[in-house]
């Protein structure tokens, strides 16, 4: 029987708000370090079948969140694309190479990096019980694009933007790449057992209109387009971080099934902006979850209450930050689990 969160991603509407948060699995719970610790590093982790099944559990068995998140990292596409993928401490993810110096087709693919991923998605379906929902995700085009452009994150996506301008026959030739890779990755994800996928695209609010509908919303489009056709009871939630005003066009234009909202937007513009009856997801600043604010209630109130005429699934704006404390989080659940709308 599907959980309140697949049936709300599926847009149906219902007294119980289901919960998530994005970077559940992570660095703010204690066992998720205990289990670092032993391990080793997030790539390693990410890979350990076993491991990653256990941390993409963890969230689960501590507060009971209505959808368990797969552990893993956006970067797992290029990885199989043929760049060498590590993370360095204090520094981030580094690619190699660079694609604002080498060639893609100068790159030797190796998709059996995703058997694992899928072994991590079969375990957590088996172990979930039915009510709570497993989801997949991947990056989207453009946000995977920067990484493998520069070789590593950055503030501005300066490589990739001045590639668009500069050799945009280039960056629309590793758009296309990671799009149709990400097809193939999260058709494995729903065929080992996700019941939903998350397109995460945290760097779409770097770009202007023109640029946001030709790296954004047309690669995207084309994902959801190839998955819906494939899987058409599999919802998929879109998420273009700082799309701003661009967020209606993104959310018509796409096909996804439910969008998610960062901590920018005011939730009322949302609810009026979005087509009528599609689900939507979000939006608490991570930094007032951190914070432990006095305000935490009322601002959780405040955006149940916006939401309250559709399908909504409570989130943060982005990822938990790593030094929330457990019990904001358990504040958190209470308010969203006690309200009565």
């Amino acid at each position: 029987m599907p959980g309140l969160l697949l049936d709300t991603l599926n847009g149906k509407r219902s007294d119980k708000v289901p919960l998530w948060l994005m970077r559940q699995a992570g660095r703010y719970l204690p066992e998720y370090r205990e289990l670092r610790a032993e391990k080793g590093g997030f790539l390693a982790m990410a890979y350990d079948s076993e491991a990653a099944c256990e941390i993409t559990l963890q969230p689960i068995d501590r507060f009971g969140f209505d959808g368990a998140i797969l552990f893993s990292d956006i970067l797992i596409v290029p990885h199989a694309l043929g760049q060498h993928l590590e993370f360095l401490a204090g520094e981030g993810p580094k690619l190699s190479p660079p694609l604002v110096e080498a060639e893609l087709d100068g790159l030797s693919p190796d998709r059996s990096r995703y058997d694992p991923i899928y072994e991590t998605v079969r375990l957590c379906r088996q172990r979930l019980s039915e009510n709570v929902t497993m989801l997949g995700f991947a990056g989207s085009p453009w946000t995977v694009a920067t990484y493998m452009v520069a070789g590593e994150g950055s503030r501005d996506q300066h490589d990739a933007r001045a590639m668009a301008y500069r050799d945009p026959g280039k960056l629309q030739a590793i758009i296309d790449a990671i799009a149709h890779e990400t097809i193939e990755y999260l058709s494995g994800q729903i065929e080992a057992g996700a019941e939903a996928v998350q397109l995460f695209d945290s760097w779409a609010g770097s770009l202007a209109p023109d640029e946001f509908e030709r790296w954004v919303i047309a690669p995207n489009a084309k994902i959801v387009a190839a998955l819906s056709q494939r899987y058409p009871a599999t919802p998929i939630i879109g998420f273009p971080k700082g799309a701003g005003e661009k967020l209606p066009a993104y959310a018509r234009e796409t096909g996804v099934k439910a969008v998610g909202v960062d901590e920018t937007l005011d939730p009322v513009w949302v609810a009026r902006e979005l087509p009528a009856g599609m689900a939507v997801q979000g939006n608490l600043d991570p930094l007032l979850l951190l914070s432990g604010s006095p305000a935490l209630e009322t601002r959780i109130e405040t955006i149940l209450e916006a939401f309250s005429d559709r399908p909504h699934v409570f989130n943060l704006g982005h990822g938990i930050d790593r030094r929330t404390p457990i019990a904001n989080v358990e504040r958190l659940i209470a308010t969203v689990r006690g309200w009565q709308g």
